[in-house]
């Protein structure tokens, strides 16, 4: 068996403390629409069961609740579950939010109908453990339901910048590995039927490439930490790279960003 050196403690509070920066709020308020579209795939019935992990400010979970679910939703970091609990008031919606690790569920086994993630659990460092929790809180007759960014799409390439600048250890694979195909295949395959669709995200801002990179910059905690960690000049240089890579791929203009990036739906049904 193969050994590690990272302080995986460490390393979990380092993360939590990383998406625990700026306002991630006001980059997951861009993909609120991809969020219904998502729970609107999988077709759920009134009273399912749903575990909605890495939550985040509840995209997924209050389009679930909607829908009639009966929803939980679990995230590393409390100030975004604030943010979940308060959205999920305002619309009179019952959710019930609880502070949890992707790697070490706090439930039951097989207590949910349906388990879900949506760019969110694909970031633990130990994806074998994710799926592992993920099968055991699933029922048998359940589904497993994931989005995760493609390796070679455009948020693949974002994160590979942010790495060259802050990487992270060597022995955490990259998150990005659960968009491809036969990686998520084979990390659910001993236990599940799966099933994958390709699918694009499209981020739209109402202004240029160089402003969409200050507002990452702002309110995006891995962006943030990474700057933090960095000299002046590296800083600079981090932040020209982003700006070229929006201005690469957007198929707006000077005062428009629109950019496509893809990603893998995964859904795995336990056996």
């Amino acid at each position: 068996m193969a050994t590690t050196s990272t302080d995986f403690v460490a390393f979990k509070k380092a993360m939590k403390a990383a998406w625990m920066t700026g306002d991630f709020g006001r980059i997951a308020s861009a993909n609120e629409n991809r969020g219904q579209e998502f729970i609107d795939r999988l077709r759920l019935a009134p009273g399912t069961r749903v575990l909605d992990v890495a939550c985040g400010t509840g995209n997924q979970s209050l389009p679930a609740a909607r829908a009639g679910a009966d929803v939980t939703g679990l995230d590393i970091a409390t100030n975004l579950l604030a943010q979940a609990r308060e959205r999920a008031e305002k619309e009179g919606l019952k959710i019930r939010f609880v502070e949890g690790d992707a790697e070490e569920l706090p439930f039951s086994v097989a207590e949910f109908d349906v388990v879900l993630s949506m760019f969110g659990a694909m970031f633990a460092p130990r994806p074998e453990r994710v799926a592992a929790e993920f099968l055991r809180v699933c029922k048998p007759s359940g589904m497993i339901a994931m989005a995760n960014w493609s390796p070679g799409g455009f948020t693949a390439e974002m994160f590979r910048i942010n790495s060259k600048y802050a990487p992270a250890p060597p022995d955490v694979p990259a998150p990005v590995l659960w968009g491809d195909e036969s990686v998520a295949r084979k990390r659910f395959a001993s236990a599940a039927r799966v099933e994958t669709a390709r699918r694009d995200v499209v981020f739209d801002f109402p202004f240029g490439p160089a402003e969409v990179v200050e507002m990452f910059r702002t309110y995006f905690g891995p962006t943030r930490t990474a700057l933090s960690k960095l000299d002046p000049a590296a800083q600079k240089a981090m932040l020209e790279d982003l700006t070229r890579h929006w201005a690469s791929r957007n198929e707006g203009d000077a005062s428009h960003t629109i950019v496509r990036s893809e990603y893998l739906e995964v859904r795995a049904y336990p056996r």
